[in-house]
């Protein structure tokens, strides 16, 4: 695969979501389903359009057809005709849960359901974590010990892998509810998938014996997809992701993740401080008495950013740049063996920094109006 062919797929990914983008802002606009502000919790200024997961999975999906069905470009040595089915699946469902969503305002044990129906979509369809990397040292760590096979179609099994099923059903599941609750400030969640699917690209070319040349492509449709929408969605924002938007951002990262074999790491450590906010707002939640999937609240890491003073775009780039810090962090480290374990712990320490930084400048800030008053 040639370099100008990943070239055009990127550009082409980019083209189709600018365009289909501003026709679904209209269909939103014309059904009503719009986000109100509320002043509290919705800091936007005006009436803003959802359903951006529907112009998500509209342009992914349009792209990927293109070039597994007619191109072949995506079916490769990694990745297979059935896991593209699963994606494409698994991304519906969250479509239509999130147009419900949108419009309706559903209860979070109806809006659970969609995303466990993406997981296990792209579980039927052969997307799983058969192994990782230990994260004490060198090797891998088999998932795949207990496996019963259900039947055979087409030259390829269908079974159930007990362990491996498990261990994607649990991280695709947190993956999403990590970006369902970064998407709080505009263009967040749509620039951290850009990150995250670029060092997807650049592992799949640049690490390993096999040059994943499937798995570039489909890291770079993401990349353009989601350019593409950051462009309406990036403050302030003319269109949302909302709740389909905001899932179907952590499930694609995820499924590329998985299929392409061993980026799970490095998707991990991209998103660390964002899912280390995600663990520490469960565990908040369940000490407060409410539940951990209660109505979103304005304490997450980037609430405390706002707080502490940053806008609302400058919060927005620090989450880049953290991003980006730990994606070189791990991409690098890889050439030298560094255990995953130790670099998660480096973002452990950079998160409670962060988190320090803020809760101490808030406190200073409530001090200054109280002695002013």
């Amino acid at each position: 695969m040639s370099s100008v062919t990943l070239i055009i797929a990127l550009l082409a990914s980019f083209f189709v979501c600018l365009v289909l983008t501003p026709a679904v802002i209209l269909f939103a606009r014309r059904r009503g389903i719009v986000d109100q502000p509320d002043g509290v919790k919705k800091l936007h200024k005006k009436p803003t359009p959802l359903l951006g997961g529907l112009a998500i999975f509209l342009s992914v999906n349009l792209v990927m057809l293109f070039y597994s069905w007619y191109r072949n470009d995506l079916i490769g040595d990694t990745i297979i005709l059935k896991n593209i089915f699963g994606i494409f699946l698994g991304s519906c469902f969250l479509a239509v849960g999130g147009y419900l969503d949108d419009k309706y305002n559903l209860k979070p044990r109806y809006q659970i359901l969609w995303p466990i129906a993406a997981v296990m979509s792209v579980i039927v369809c052969g997307i799983g974590i058969d192994a990782m990397t230990n994260p004490f040292g060198d090797g891998m760590v088999s998932l795949n010990n207990f496996d019963w096979t259900l039947f055979w179609y087409q030259g390829f099994p269908y079974k159930i892998t007990l362990f491996a099923d498990v261990f994607t059903f649990i991280w695709l599941m947190g993956m999403m509810y990590t970006t369902k609750l970064l998407d709080g400030v505009d263009g967040l969640v749509s620039g951290v998938t850009v990150i995250g699917a670029t060092f997807i690209f650049l592992t799949a070319l640049n690490k390993g014996e096999i040059i994943q040349y499937d798995v570039a492509m489909l890291a770079l449709i993401l990349i353009g997809v989601f350019i593409g929408f950051l462009v309406f969605n990036f403050n302030p924002a003319s269109i949302f992701l909302g709740e389909g938007g905001s899932t179907m951002a952590g499930f694609l990262l995820g499924a590329l993740s998985i299929v392409s074999g061993s980026k799970v790491g490095v998707t991990l450590m991209l998103l660390s401080i964002p899912i280390l906010d995600f663990i520490w707002t469960i565990i908040r939640r369940v000490m407060e008495n409410n539940s951990p999937f209660s109505t979103a609240d304005r304490k997450h890491l980037h609430h405390r950013l706002l707080e502490a003073g940053f806008s609302q775009k400058q919060a927005v780039m620090f989450l880049y740049a953290i991003a980006v810090a730990f994606g070189c962090l791990v991409y690098f480290a890889q050439d030298f063996g560094w255990p995953l374990l130790g670099l998660f712990i480096v973002a452990v320490v950079v998160f409670m920094l962060i988190l320090a930084y803020a809760y101490r400048t808030k406190i200073r800030e409530n001090r200054r109006l109280t002695t002013i008053k």
